[in-house]
C-alpha cells in the first residue's frame, strides 16, 4: 500500500486540493524558508516553497507568479528535535501518522528536524514571483 499523500494529514486540505487537484507535489527537494516556534499551541510552523501548479489560478498567472509558498503549522507539539540549521535549505519532508497525531521529519544536508503534534494544518498558501 503506498504512503498517504501529505495533504491527507492536514485538517484543512481544501486549499492544497484547490491549487493542485488530486496530484499535490511531493515534499521532496522543497525550499525550507523558515521554521518558527510559538508557545501558543505550542506550534511549529514550516514555511516552504512548492512547485508552481500546471494550471494555476488565473489571478496568479496574470501576476506572473512562479512559486507557491505555504505554511504548515503543527499544533499541540509534544516532541521536537533539531540538529543543525543553515541557509538556503532544500529538504525532504515526510508527514506520518503518530498515534492520534502526526509526525514530521525534515531531512536536508546538515539539518534534521523531527516533531510530533496533535494536528497539522495549512496556515497559509500564497504565490509569488521568484527571481
Amino acid at each position: 500500500m503506498p504512503p498517504e499523500s501529505w495533504p491527507a494529514h492536514l485538517i484543512n486540505p481544501q486549499g492544497v486540493k484547490a491549487i493542485y487537484g488530486a496530484a499535490p507535489p511531493p515534499l521532496t527537494a522543497v525550499r525550507l524558508r523558515r521554521l518558527t516556534l510559538n508557545e501558543e499551541g505550542p506550534t511549529l510552523t514550516l514555511h516552504l516553497d512548492l512547485p508552481y501548479p500546471a494550471e494555476p489560478p488565473r489571478k496568479w498567472a496574470a501576476q506572473g507568479f512562479n512559486t507557491v509558498w505555504i505554511e504548515l503549522a503543527f499544533s499541540g507539539l509534544s516532541a521536537l528535535t533539531l540538529h543543525g540549521f543553515g541557509t538556503e535549505i532544500t529538504a525532504d519532508i515526510a508527514l506520518t501518522a503518530a498515534g492520534d497525531g502526526v509526525a514530521v521529519r525534515v531531512d536536508a544536508p546538515g539539518t534534521t528536524v523531527e516533531a510530533v503534534a496533535q494536528t497539522v494544518y495549512l496556515a497559509a498558501l500564497r504565490a509569488y514571483a521568484q527571481e
